[in-house]
């Protein structure tokens, strides 16, 4: 598999005005790197790693917005002709994980000591003064649309579906490579699975992925909540299972005392 990368792209991210780019169906042709049936996958400048990282933040894939916001940023910063290292970085790291979600991945990350392990008073500074030791990234690194919409991780199945499959194993793989001694936080779920995933092939050591954490969106806040021994178990709604966020705390909590 050809992997795609910045210095492919970076004459069509001067020619590209990600403004005038409306919809996923309307990104122009020369950023698709794999289409199979509904499912397509297209370039965005995140090829920054952070080889220092100590903590890496996974989610699923960017998105449209996550797509537009990275093709302006990289475009702005090569046209006030600023180093290759940099426009990467900055196209990276725009708008990540801003936003209301923030504070509930901060207090999540603390809730579990992950911030001791670092060596910091808080996971807060991981966006600011020690934004050296995090690295953030999706198991799917490029955008993947289906049907012209958001990749959601529910349809098709990324852990068989052949695409998806070589996305993971292709740029995953390589992003991950500098980062031996980092830990892996999962967005939610269908990330952990994947995770796991990339762990039985040998990308990561799978004792090192610190499954449990609730996902920090708004939508999940009850589930974060309770994570945070902010709501008591007999106020929960049926929708949010008490005894099984307790194991997977508990978990996490054996997982990261045995780091290293």
């Amino acid at each position: 598999m050809q992997l795609a990368t910045f210095d492919d792209f970076r004459d069509l991210l001067l020619a590209t005005d990600p403004d005038a780019v409306a919809a996923p169906e309307a990104i122009p042709d020369a950023f698709l790197l794999a289409r199979a049936g509904a499912v397509s996958a297209h370039y965005i400048p995140f090829d920054y790693v952070n080889p220092a990282a100590r903590v890496v933040l996974v989610g699923i894939s960017p998105g449209f917005v996550q797509w537009k916001n990275a093709v302006r940023e990289a475009r702005r910063q090569l046209m006030a002709g600023a180093p290759r290292a940099e426009v990467l970085r900055a196209a990276k790291y725009t708008g990540a994980f801003s936003g209301a979600i923030r504070p509930n991945l901060v207090a999540l990350l603390d809730h579990v000591g992950l911030q001791r392990w670092l060596g910091i008073a808080s996971c807060a500074t991981l966006f600011d003064a020690h934004a050296d030791l995090m690295h953030v990234t999706g198991v799917l690194r490029n955008p993947v649309f289906v049907n012209g919409r958001n990749y959601s991780g529910a349809a098709p199945n990324m852990l068989t579906t052949p695409l998806l499959q070589e996305q993971m194993l292709g740029y995953f793989a390589r992003e991950v490579a500098p980062l031996g001694d980092a830990v892996y936080v999962p967005m939610g779920p269908k990330v952990g699975l994947a995770l796991d995933w990339l762990a039985a092939r040998g990308v990561l050591d799978g004792r090192r992925i610190l499954h449990g954490i609730p996902h920090p969106s708004g939508a999940n806040a009850e589930r974060v909540a309770y994570f945070l021994g902010r709501k008591d178990r007999a106020t929960l709604s049926s929708r949010t299972n008490g005894p099984r966020i307790d194991a997977e705390r508990a978990a996490l909590l054996e997982r990261l005392a045995a780091l290293p």
